[in-house]
């Protein structure tokens, strides 16, 4: 019955209907809305077990009990990441975008159980870190593997892990805009517009579900905030500014942490259990400061909605963040918090252990605020609104600082909130926060840990698929040249005889003097008017040299340059000479530099999955030649059927080239074709590519 059912679908899906999508989007989202609400319940009664048990059954611990606790919990928590599931470790959105970028979007289904099983025991005992990552990670393992059981293409599974990703923000924070604005935003660079609709649609089903188990209220109650003045702006555009230098610490800070437990030779099950062991002296020296600031302990302490006496400095801290919201907060105790909490977070999941860094962000970002309303209330109380409307704002700028989302960043906050006042508050100090972070600190802290990884991502593409390939890989070494001296009727000769748009113009002894396009060309024969064309050289009308390249750089060196300036080539010059033109590095070439790139990154996930695979007895490796008397020979992939079960790798032309194929990649003769099949299938497979 199962099979028959998984058949039907498989044959209705491959009929690409919306609605079939539209249906899974739904399905999505409600199951990452009933994850969300099972999450939160789990997380509220470790809490209540844990810390009752600690205070009933080891009254004499006292204080002591918030060093003991967070321990207990990471010892539970290590094995589970080190033995189980590794992509739970940590606050899950990287490696869920590495799966989107490198994967097709494929996660293995394991990893939202294991990141529930260890987020809801690392908050509960009293980690810092936040509900929202372990809860976008689960949506967007869901949305994979419902894709990956259906047999779904890359763009599909893609699709549903970011309606997962969108469902779990909206379910969280009771913020379903908000969660379309992270996967497009943070997720994904760019969506289509079905798949953008289907997004929505997931946001939609999630948040419905939630406000059935968990209300429909707003995440913090707070008094309706507006502007007291025009000139306030020029406040809430510094509070940005300084929002940009926290998110900075933040992401250096964590990653610091995070350097530090990575290189620590150390059993990795056991890193959580020292983090959390700082984390809780962390606790017990906070509590024990409220003395000698003239605090009572109690306000130094968390009010949870079902236990008491937690330190701020541990779990998400939304207790907190609603009294600052309103205004119920000290400066000084804002102020350390400002460090305290971005502190506590890297001492949890620098080690290893399993959260979120979105809540932290935003409490970060209120005690930033508010201690900043405190201050323009004293040098401008005139122009000055309340501390709490700071705070909003500020969790916003952190937000934006830390992730470089400002329009997630101001959605959230609004939908939290529930106030439309401060919309302009919030974009002003949103985009200064992430503009001047990422002009200060390129890196997002959720790319942060893929850089490491020697994966850079912009606007949603792996720059680092072309960082393993240098520019002299792929350049063209003999260029097509002209010389400086040379007359300007020379150069159209040039241009018609190879067809080509632009040269590098040599000076003497070898050394480059500039570089030459046809548009160079008819902009100067339009600025001379009627000056006789035969007494123009092409120094006349070249431009000289202003960006070059180095053969030894990485080929996304050279998009860099290329790209803002609307470059079709770069000359490419010796490092030892930076005048001496030793090839050209054009478009074309850098296409064909991302194959390489791509083909290199699969070599190792491949040569690993054969050792994998080979174990399996139903799984098979296979090369085919393809021969003249082929009947795929000249077809295009798409227009082959291969049986289901039956995957194919990689093309190596007869030449040595090597190609990821793709629906438009044509079948030659002399082809050599890798295939993954089921072994039951082999002959089929055979029979399908020879004949």
């Amino acid at each position: 019955m199962l099979k028959n059912l998984i058949t039907f679908l498989q044959k209705t899906l491959s009929a690409d209907k919306g609605l079939v999508m539209v249906v899974l989007a739904v399905v999505v989202g409600a199951a990452t809305g009933l994850a969300a609400v099972f999450f939160i319940h789990l997380i509220a009664s470790i809490q209540i077990f844990v810390f009752s048990a600690a205070q009933n059954f080891l009254p004499f611990l006292g204080a002591w009990s918030f060093v003991l606790v967070p321990v207990l919990g990471a010892l539970i928590v290590g094995p589970i990441i080190a033995f189980w599931a590794s992509e739970a470790k940590g606050h899950g959105v990287p490696e869920v975008m590495q799966a989107l970028v490198l994967r097709g979007g494929r996660i293995r289904p394991r990893v939202a159980l294991a990141k529930i099983a260890a987020s809801a025991i690392c908050i509960g005992t009293g980690g810092s870190a936040g509900r929202e990552g372990p809860i976008i990670q689960v949506g967007s393992a869901l949305g994979s593997s419902i894709g990956q059981f259906l047999g779904l293409n890359s763009e599909r599974i893609k699709n549903l892990v970011a309606c997962g990703a969108a469902a779990g923000i909206a379910a969280t924070f009771n913020a379903p805009i908000a969660g379309v604005a992270f996967a497009s935003e943070v997720l994904l660079s760019e969506l289509q517009v079905g798949m953008f609709g289907n997004v929505v649609i997931a946001a939609v089903s999630a948040s419905i579900v939630s406000q059935i188990f968990l209300g429909s209220r707003p995440a913090f109650e707070v008094p309706s905030y507006t502007m007291h003045s025009p000139w306030e702006i020029l406040l809430y555009v510094l509070l940005g500014l300084l929002a940009a230098i926290v998110g900075i610490m933040f992401i250096r800070m964590l990653n610091s942490f995070e350097n530090i437990f990575d290189n620590w030779d150390f059993p990795p099950a056991l890193k959580p259990a020292v983090g959390a062991l700082l984390l809780g002296l962390l606790g017990y020296v906070y509590l024990r400061v409220s003395g000698f600031l003239d605090y009572s302990a109690e306000e130094f302490r968390l009010g949870m909605p079902l236990i008491e006496n937690i330190p701020h400095v541990f779990g998400s801290g939304f207790t907190f963040i609603e009294k600052v919201l309103q205004g119920k907060v000290s400066f000084l105790l804002l102020a350390a918090l400002i460090v305290l909490k971005p502190l506590a977070t890297s001492f949890t999941l620098g080690s290893g252990n399993s959260g979120g860094v979105f809540a932290p962000s935003l409490f970060t970002g209120a005690m930033l605020g508010g201690a900043f309303g405190y201050v323009v209330q004293y040098f401008f109380p005139e122009i000055s609104g309340e501390t709490g409307a700071y705070a909003l704002v500020g969790m916003a700028a952190v937000f934006a600082a830390a992730a470089r989302a400002p329009f997630t960043s101001m959605l959230i906050v609004f939908e939290m909130s529930n106030d439309y006042h401060l919309i302009l508050p919030l974009m002003a100090a949103g985009m200064v926060a992430s503009t001047v972070a990422h002009w200060l600190h390129p890196d997002s802290i959720y790319t942060m840990k893929l850089t490491k990884k020697g994966i850079k991502l912009e606007q949603g593409r792996d720059l680092d698929v072309m960082q393993g390939v240098r520019v002299e890989e792929v350049m063209y070494k003999n260029p097509v040249t002209v010389h400086q001296d040379q007359s300007v009727a020379e150069l159209f000769a040039a241009f018609q005889e190879n067809n080509f748009n632009g040269f590098p113009v040599m000076a003497d002894h070898g050394k480059i003097f500039g570089m030459v396009t046809l548009h160079d060309l008819e902009k100067t024969l339009e600025e001379i008017g009627d000056t006789r064309i035969i007494d123009l050289k092409i120094k006349d009308v070249a431009r000289p040299v202003m960006l070059t390249v180095f053969p030894d750089e990485p080929v996304w060196s050279a998009i860099r340059k290329m790209t803002p300036n609307d470059l079709p080539r770069l000359p490419v010059v010796s490092r030892e000479d930076e005048r001496l033109l030793v090839g050209q590095i054009s478009r074309s070439d850098i296409l064909r530099a991302y194959e390489i790139g791509l083909m290199r990154k699969q070599q190792t996930p491949k040569v690993s999955e054969q050792m994998s695979l080979r174990a399996v007895k139903d799984m098979e490796f296979i090369d085919i030649k393809i021969s003249s008397g082929s009947p795929c020979l000249n077809k295009c992939v798409a227009e082959i059927k291969l049986p289901h079960g039956v995957n194919l790798i990689s093309i190596e032309r007869a030449d040595g080239t090597v190609y990821i194929p793709h629906g438009g990649t044509r079948i030659l003769n002399g082809d050599q074709i890798t295939l993954l099949t089921r072994v039951r299938l082999i002959a089929e497979v055979r029979k399908t590519f020879e004949g």
